[in-house]
C-alpha cells in the first residue's frame, strides 16, 4: 500500500496549472466510440481512472494511445460488446459506455459499475432514460444486458443526475429523431460534452440549462479537443491554501465554474481574487466558520467539495454546519478527521463542526477520493506529521498530488507501507 507522509505547520504558496477535469475527460472518452474517426484530447491527466477507462475502450476493439498528457482515440474498428468485469468494476465511470455502446452496436453487455463507496448510487436513471429511446434493458445476475434500435424521445430525469444526462445525451446524438431530455444535470462537464459532440457534428443544444434538446442520426467525424479545467481539482488547491493560511494561484481556475466554492471560501474569509487566467485564495489568520454549506447539483455547492471545505471549517473561529444532500455516506472522512482533533458531530447526513485552534498530526486512512483530498489538506494544516494511507483512491483523482503541493511548499513524500 502506497501512503503519503506529510509535515504540516508550511503556509502553501505559489502558482500552479489544472488538468483536463477527471469528470469530463471520462464520458469524452466513452463519447469516442460513436466516433469512426480518430480523436485527439489534449490536457488529459494520467489517472488511475483515466488509464482503465482506456482499457475498456481497447477491450471494446479501439485503439488508444497516450503521448503526455496527449491522448489518441480510434474507435473505427470497435465491434465488441461485452464489457470485461475485471476492469468496469474499478470505477464508477464504466456506466458512460453504456449509451456508447449499445447506440452503435445494437447490444450491450455491461455488468454494474465500481468506484468509491460513498453510498447508494443506482443506475436506474440511467437504464430509464435509454429505455425513453427504445432500449429493451434486462438485468440478470449483476449484468446489464441492452439490446434494441434507439430512436429519440423525450426523456424526464426524475433526478438531475450527471451520469444519466451524459449517457442519454450521447446515445440520443446517435439515435434516429430528435431527444428532448428535461430536467438535466447542469454541470460544467455536460456543457462540454455538448461542446465535444458539436465539434464532432453532433447536433445537441441547451446544455447547461434544464432541457437539453439533440437532433439524431449525426455521422460523428474525428476532432481535436481539449477538456474543460478541473474545477474539483482547483477548488481542492485553493483550499488547502487556505487552510495553510497561504497564497495559492491556480492557473486555469474558471471561476464561473466555482462559484459556489469561491462564495464560502469569501465567507470563511479568504481574499479570493479572480483573473482571466485563474483564481487566487489568500488566508490571513483563522478561518472564520460559515454558517452553513449544502451540497447540492450545479449551481449548488458540489458533494465532492463537501469533505475538503470540512477540513477548512475544522480550523475555523465559531461553529459550521455541513449538510450533505447529494449522496448519504460521504462523511466517512470525519471520523479521521476527529483523530487529528476535529471537533465534529455527524447526525444522519449533518455535521456540526466547530473549529478548533489547532488539528495534531495522526495517521488516518483514505476511505473515498475526495475524503483522502481532505485529509492531506488537514494535514497540511497540522502540527506534526501525519501518514495518509490508501492513497490509491486519491490517485483517481488527482495526478501526482504530491508534485503539486510540493511545488506550493508542502513537505510531503509518497512512501509504500505494509498494509
Amino acid at each position: 500500500m502506497e501512503a503519503y507522509t506529510i509535515q504540516g505547520g508550511n503556509p502553501l504558496r505559489g502558482e500552479v496549472s489544472t488538468m483536463g477535469a477527471k469528470n469530463a475527460v471520462l464520458p469524452l472518452l466513452a463519447a469516442c466510440v460513436l466516433v469512426r474517426q480518430p480523436v485527439h484530447l489534449s490536457g488529459c491527466p494520467d489517472l488511475s481512472d483515466v488509464r482503465n477507462m482506456l482499457r475498456l475502450l481497447e477491450s471494446l476493439g479501439c485503439s488508444t494511445r497516450r503521448q503526455g498528457t496527449e491522448l489518441y482515440i480510434d474507435a473505427s474498428d470497435a465491434q465488441e460488446h461485452v464489457m470485461p468485469e475485471n476492469i468496469s468494476k474499478l470505477m464508477r465511470s464504466s456506466i458512460f459506455m453504456l449509451g456508447p455502446v449499445l447506440a452503435r452496436l445494437g447490444r450491450a453487455d455491461f455488468t454494474y459499475p465500481g468506484g468509491c463507496e460513498i453510498g447508494l448510487r443506482p443506475i436506474d436513471l440511467h437504464l430509464q432514460g435509454l429505455r425513453a429511446l427504445g432500449a429493451h434493458i434486462e438485468e440478470a445476475h449483476g449484468h446489464i444486458l441492452c439490446s434494441g434500435k434507439l430512436t429519440g424521445g423525450s426523456v424526464h430525469l426524475d433526478y438531475p443526475s450527471v451520469g444519466a444526462t451524459e449517457n442519454v445525451m450521447m446515445a440520443a446524438v446517435y439515435a434516429q429523431g430528435d431527444t428532448v431530455i428535461h430536467n438535466a444535470a447542469r454541470e460544467p462537464e455536460i456543457v462540454d460534452l455538448s461542446n465535444f459532440l458539436n465539434a464532432c457534428g453532433g447536433f445537441v443544444h441547451g446544455a447547461g440549462s434544464g432541457t437539453i434538446r439533440i437532433r439524431g442520426g449525426a455521422e460523428l467525424h474525428g476532432v481535436e479537443y481539449a477538456p474543460v479545467p478541473d474545477r474539483i481539482t482547483a477548488g481542492t488547491l485553493l483550499l488547502a491554501g487556505a487552510a495553510t493560511q497561504g497564497d495559492v494561484f491556480v492557473r486555469g481556475a474558471r471561476p464561473q465554474d466555482m462559484q459556489a466554492v469561491l462564495a464560502k471560501l469569501h465567507e470563511a474569509g479568504c481574499d479570493v481574487r479572480v483573473y482571466e487566467d485563474g483564481v487566487r485564495a489568500q488566508m490571513r489568520g483563522r478561518p472564520r466558520a460559515v454558517r452553513r454549506v449544502e451540497t447540492a447539483p450545479f449551481p449548488g455547492f458540489p458533494t465532492d467539495m463537501q469533505a475538503q471545505m470540512m477540513s477548512l471549517l475544522a480550523l475555523s473561529r465559531g461553529t459550521s454546519v455541513v449538510a450533505e444532500n447529494v449522496f448519504e455516506n460521504r462523511m466517512q472522512h470525519v471520523a479521521e478527521l476527529m483523530r487529528m482533533g476535529a471537533d465534529i458531530q455527524v447526525s444522519g447526513r449533518i455535521a456540526v463542526v466547530r473549529g478548533v485552534e489547532q488539528l495534531t498530526g495522526a495517521r488516518v486512512t483514505t476511505r473515498d477520493l475526495r475524503g483522502g483530498a481532505a485529509l492531506c489538506i488537514a494535514a497540511l494544516a497540522a502540527q506534526g506529521e501525519s501518514v495518509v494511507e490508501n492513497i490509491a483512491l486519491i490517485d483517481r483523482g488527482h495526478e501526482r498530488l504530491e508534485e503539486t503541493l510540493r511545488a506550493l511548499g508542502a513537505n510531503i513524500t509518497r512512501i509504500q507501507i505494509d498494509e
